[in-house]
């Protein structure tokens, strides 16, 4: 099973602006639409209990969403079996899990405490950036303070507007 992260940044590396978690209130149109289409495709969404509770996520039978958290047992209301669970299984664990559905990729789309997690045990093939042309002096990074230390092959490159949106694809270097 390949094993995707998925994120929006600005070019400094900051995933929200400010305290603000809304990712839609600064990335551009071009990237909402590019995260819309990847999120259509996925049959299996991994992310983190913030992401669910700051974001409005309808859950569909297309797809299954995966909440990694500690308290698990606290989103007993919010669970439809096949669509959105909730767990505490190690992302190694949430891979060997899934790696014989039939799925075919797993997506991790946040946030920074997850892709972390995921990186540090060496379990994302691939890394989808799209990066926006802006800096902001306060927001969560991509990745939790760690001594990790990943090389990237960059393995396609798009310019989706005139402001200068990147949006990338990029390999782990193993």
């Amino acid at each position: 099973m390949k094993v995707l992260l998925v994120f929006v940044s600005s070019l400094n590396g900051k995933i929200t602006r400010g305290d603000d978690p809304e990712v839609r209130h600064w990335s551009s149109k071009s990237d909402q639409q590019h995260y819309s289409r990847v999120w259509k495709n996925s049959r299996l969404i991994v992310m983190g209990s913030n992401t669910w509770k700051e974001n409005d996520i309808t859950p569909s039978p297309e797809r299954l969403i995966v909440v990694m958290t500690r308290k698990p047992g606290s989103y007993k209301e919010s669970e439809i079996p096949g669509q959105v669970e909730f767990s505490n299984e190690s992302p190694s664990e949430l891979v060997a899990k899934y790696s014989n559905s039939g799925v075919g990729t797993m997506t991790v789309v946040g946030g920074p405490m997850v892709a972390t997690s995921f990186l540090k045990e060496s379990l994302i093939d691939e890394l989808w950036l799209t990066i926006e042309p802006k800096l902001f002096g306060k927001g969560i990074s991509l990745l939790t303070d760690s001594d990790l230390e990943i090389s990237l092959k960059l393995i396609e490159l798009a310019k989706a507007n005139e402001e200068g949106t990147l949006i990338t694809k990029y390999s782990i270097v193993r």
